[in-house]
């Protein structure tokens, strides 16, 4: 294990983290968009997007490397984002007979976001984004004593 693992693992959550945040703005930010995508002559409203992360996985030579030099493998390599994918609930249909996007009956489709839920997510995102930056400045303050030691 190396000395700056714990600065990687943080690194890899704070770019997850913060791309998850940007994700969540971007929901917010469409909430009322009936016009986002133009499919088959007609307008589609925004469809909710959701951010996937999973655990980085090493590498099958870097196993039998660390194996081989009596390294523990079991250390975790932080995590990354696998995809970004679009909700599949439907969209929310809503009363408005002067919407300029209203159908013959007077219902407009909304997107599928719900402002609830995003700011739940949000709010998770920006404590696991805080954590990992107590965890960062953690490991750079064990360094910096490590390193007082050798004084």
């Amino acid at each position: 294990m190396r000395l700056t693992n714990g600065f990687d693992i943080s690194a890899s959550a704070l770019t997850a983290q913060r791309l998850r945040m940007d994700v969540v703005s971007s929901n917010i930010a469409n909430a009322e968009t009936t016009r986002a995508r133009f499919v088959n002559g007609q307008w589609q409203p925004y469809q909710r997007k959701i951010v996937t992360i999973e655990p980085k996985k090493q590498k099958p030579f870097s196993t039998y490397l660390d194996a081989s030099l009596g390294e523990n493998v079991s250390v975790g390599q932080g995590v990354k984002v696998t995809r970004i994918t679009t909700d599949k609930q439907p969209f929310k249909l809503v009363y408005q007979p002067t919407h300029p996007d209203a159908d013959e009956n007077g219902f407009v489709r909304m997107p599928n976001v719900d402002l609830t839920k995003e700011m739940v997510d949000l709010i998770s995102a920006t404590r696991s984004y805080e954590a990992n930056v107590t965890a960062l400045n953690a490991a750079k303050g064990m360094i910096t004593k490590a390193l007082e030691i050798g004084r």
